[in-house]
């Protein structure tokens, strides 16, 4: 049985190609811009938010790389690097033994609040800035699409 390629047609391509160059230009400048400013990339900003969102500030580390679709061995470095920092620890799950809660320190919380001002109106600059509210309001539905295709929900 032979497939047939479903090749993408020339709007498709430029679509396609427009959001990869969008997706990756806004998440390097949002990177960047963590970087310079608080000292961390994205993706350690995002744990930090996770963490900040969860009842007593605590997520067993399977549910936090959960959360933040990453593999657990990535998050675990991760949240070794947070720890270093000062901003997370770790402690045993009382409910698995084999089991680990990561934990937002007073520190680390302190951090998340300091870079958040910055971080938030870089995304409103980098983003919401460069579109109209109708704009926005497609964004979110197609986004919300796509997230309930990709995640089976």
């Amino acid at each position: 049985m032979t497939v047939m390629t479903r090749w993408l047609d020339s709007d498709e391509q430029r679509t396609w190609r427009a959001y990869l160059a969008a997706s990756r230009a806004l998440m390097d400048t949002l990177d960047r811009e963590l970087q310079r400013d608080a000292g961390m990339p994205h993706a350690y900003y995002e744990l930090l938010v996770r963490l900040s969102e969860s009842p007593g500030h605590r997520l067993r580390m399977s549910d936090l790389a959960e959360a933040v679709g990453s593999s657990r061995s990535r998050l675990s470095h991760a949240v070794a690097r947070l720890e270093a920092a000062g901003w997370v620890r770790r402690e045993e799950c009382p409910t698995d033994r084999r089991g680990q809660v990561a934990l937002l320190t007073d520190e680390g919380f302190a951090t998340l609040a300091a870079a958040a001002p910055g971080h938030v109106e870089g995304v409103r600059r980098h983003l919401f800035d460069a579109l109209s509210p109708a704009q926005v309001d497609q964004l979110r539905r197609i986004s919300e699409t796509l997230a309930d295709h990709l995640t089976g929900s």
